[in-house]
């Protein structure tokens, strides 16, 4: 079989089996071209073959895909920097890859959670980051005082109970974060501008029209839990930026105009570095969102026989809001206060076991039945405003009254378990988010009209069925129905093909699945 291959204006053919795979051809195009391939701690320079606009596996033999003799594949030499460090999400189950240079790793941990934040679009105050080995990461700290290198991989965990109620904000399912607030009055607001915050970020106009019918505003201070209240010397300080802030981020138009119409004070709402909406939206290059901005800012507000422009106008609202908030202030004196109070559990750093293990809310029901109590109250610590756990309980707490457990947890075990936890959730479901948003497909109906039976049928035909099926899920990892999803998001890549040769190439793939079984 010949083809040929595209190289820096010159077209050569080759002679190869139909057994090979693209592996095999990268390889005989270095040797030919005497091409100088890297792969280092920082950087890889690497060949890539592309057909029809979808770039080729290396595992993929060329008949798999319908590549027919006298194609021509194109091939590119790239170079690209590997990523300084790798953060693992418990929340989404998925490994992000932070880039950089190694001055990276000689920054503080505030740093990195600013560019971890900006990636997610968490709020700094909702994770923690911990170390392989189960070390958590402070502010204050530098990176290199961990002894973190290049390629290594950190772990994101979120409180006990929160994990469904954060998916819920990164999908914009309003009712899921309805169902997963929490009863206390003040987590539940921090739970309403977190996901305001998140739904911000993405651009969710269902769950943030609902969160501002609720009262939260988008230039409200996103914060911290309220029993960090007493602790705000070592919070960070992106603690302080609002919904409005992630939006113009993020470049979301139409998230930006929900709020402005909501709060005309979102104009000039400053972050932690004084830069309102606009100048975060011009630093970040967003066209439209910076046009907008500019028109709203240059525009008159008419009233009946006036009209004053929007500064002057946003200066009067500011003094109408002082003044409200000052008698909401006095209504509200002799009720319930709405921040930490005397008696409020606050845990030592370093002292307590962590219960910030992003958990989720149904395991931690059944040990709180278990138990026969309610579920505990989330505290803090003195030291990290993103730690939270139990306090202790007298006489049946793990350490006598008096002494304090090991600074430090057993590195070994907890870090090696973690480890192994990381690399399978990365292997499982590193493409299962690409594929499956590439080719939605309606859910799975169930025939319920009864069909007669096959005379000759085997008594034990629906045994050697499933069996194989479950053969295939096993050494796949997919069902036959998500396999089928799988080789279509991949063969609707070849761009430049016909729908139906495309629907062929996944076909062809496949049935290549089963046969590498047999």
């Amino acid at each position: 079989m010949r083809i040929f291959v595209s190289f820096e204006g010159s077209c050569e053919p080759f002679d190869i089996s139909q057994d090979q795979t693209v592996r095999t051809i990268k390889q005989m195009i270095k040797d030919f071209f005497h091409i100088q391939l890297l792969d280092d701690k920082q950087t890889r320079r690497f060949l890539e073959l592309s057909y029809a606009g979808a770039t080729l596996r290396d595992s993929w033999s060329l008949p798999d895909i319908g590549i027919s003799p006298c194609s021509t594949i194109r091939c590119l030499l790239k170079e690209e920097d590997k990523p300084i460090l790798y953060v693992f999400s418990a929340v989404t189950k998925e490994t992000l890859s932070v880039m950089g240079t190694v001055f990276l790793l000689s920054t503080s941990v505030s740093t990195l959670r600013s560019l971890v934040s900006l990636q997610t679009g968490l709020p700094v105050s909702t994770f923690r980051l911990t170390t392989p080995s189960g070390l958590e990461l402070y502010n204050c700290n530098q990176l290199d005082e961990y002894n973190i290198g290049v390629g290594a991989t950190l772990r994101l965990d979120t409180w006990d109970g929160w994990p469904e109620f954060l998916r819920g904000c990164f999908h914009g399912h309003r009712h899921i974060v309805q169902h997963y607030l929490s009863e206390e009055e003040l987590v539940m607001r921090f739970q309403q501008r977190v996901a305001l915050y998140i739904s911000a970020y993405f651009g969710h106009l269902d769950l943030a029209s609902w969160l501002l019918r609720k009262g939260v505003r988008p230039d409200e201070v996103v914060g911290v839990h309220p029993y960090r209240q007493w602790c705000r010397d070592t919070d960070h300080p992106e603690v302080r930026k609002c919904p409005v802030h992630a939006a113009a981020e993020s470049g979301q138009l139409l998230i930006l105009k929900q709020f402005i119409s909501s709060s005309v004070l979102s104009l000039v709402c400053q972050d932690h570095h004084g830069l309102k909406p606009l100048q975060i939206a011009i630093q970040h290059r967003h066209k439209e969102c910076v046009h907008y901005l500019i028109t709203k800012l240059w525009s008159v507000v008419s009233f009946p026989g006036m009209a004053l422009p929007m500064g002057i106008y946003i200066q009067v609202k500011r003094w109408v809001s002082k003044v409200q908030r000052q008698a909401s202030m006095w209504s509200k004196r002799y009720r319930a206060p709405s921040r930490a109070r005397v008696g409020d559990n606050v845990f030592v750093d370093g002292f307590t076991v962590q219960e910030m293990t992003s958990k989720p809310l149904g395991r931690m029901t059944r040990r709180a039945g278990a138990r026969g109590s309610v579920l505990p109250a989330l505290t803090t610590t003195s030291h990290d405003p993103y730690s939270y756990s139990h306090p202790p309980s007298g006489p049946t707490s793990q350490n006598p009254q008096g002494q304090l457990p090991q600074l430090y947890p057993n590195t070994v075990q907890e870090g090696s378990r973690m480890t192994q936890e990381v690399l399978s959730a990365e292997s499982r479901h590193q493409n299962r988010n690409t594929w499956k948003s590439k080719v939605p497909l309606p859910a799975v109906s169930r025939d319920t009209n009864p069909r007669p039976r096959f005379i000759y049928t085997a008594p034990n035909s629906s045994l050697i069925l499933t069996s194989s099926l479950e053969c295939f899920t096993k050494h796949i990892g997919r069902n036959t129905r998500e396999n089928a999803i799988y080789c279509l998001a991949l063969a609707s890549a070849f761009k430049e093909k016909p729908w139906l040769h495309q629907l062929g190439m996944a076909r062809t793939l496949a049935q290549r699945t089963v046969q590498k079984l047999l």
